[in-house]
């Protein structure tokens, strides 16, 4: 697993960073390779320790953070929390497998310049990002959602193979916009 650490507001320390390293080695078990690991380690008005760990690997990303007065007490509580996601998440994608290992499409996504869009003149492109929608269920990508904490997620369907656009309504729910078929 490769690892990835930053420090904010505070000094570099080694035996920190070895540290998360182990404890991150428990985790790597629930996740196929390859691995990336990034560790943010900040402090808030001298008493306050922040983990944040968010993690890639091939079909899974996560996401998660902790706050205590001890940053090791941090690092462990993130890994708990870290490793209670990747368990459900393993448990729940054992009952859907797929049908063969399939690619996803890419797709493009762009932010315009919003002076751009209101004074009805052509729309500026700031970023353009392509990513690729990956083949999975509407279940799973529920679960890909909460584990990376997005109000939205675009995925290719694994039984129609139709991209779809999964998003969190603002009274809790889920939404699922579907291509229409004449």
């Amino acid at each position: 697993m490769q690892v990835t650490t930053t420090f904010r507001h505070m000094e570099q320390s080694d035996s920190l960073k070895s540290y998360a390293e182990e404890k991150l080695e428990r985790v790597a078990k629930y996740i196929d390779e390859p691995t990336s690991a990034q560790v943010y380690f900040a402090v808030e008005k001298k008493i306050r320790h922040i983990v944040e760990i968010v993690i890639s690997a091939k079909g899974v990303n996560t996401k998660a953070s902790e706050a205590t007065n001890d940053m090791y007490a941090a690092v462990d509580a993130v890994i708990d929390k870290i490793e209670r996601q990747l368990k459900r998440y393993k448990e729940k994608i054992k009952a859907h497998k797929p049908n063969g290992e399939e690619r996803g499409r890419q797709i493009s996504k762009k932010i315009f310049q919003a002076e751009s869009i209101e004074a009805n003149t052509e729309p500026v492109v700031i970023r353009t990002k392509t990513e690729t929608a990956k083949p999975m269920s509407v279940d799973e990508a529920v679960m890909q959602m909460d584990l990376l904490h997005k109000d939205f997620i675009v995925f290719t369907d694994s039984v129609s193979s139709e991209i779809h656009v999964l998003y969190r309504r603002k009274d809790g729910n889920y939404g699922l916009i579907e291509p229409h078929r004449s």
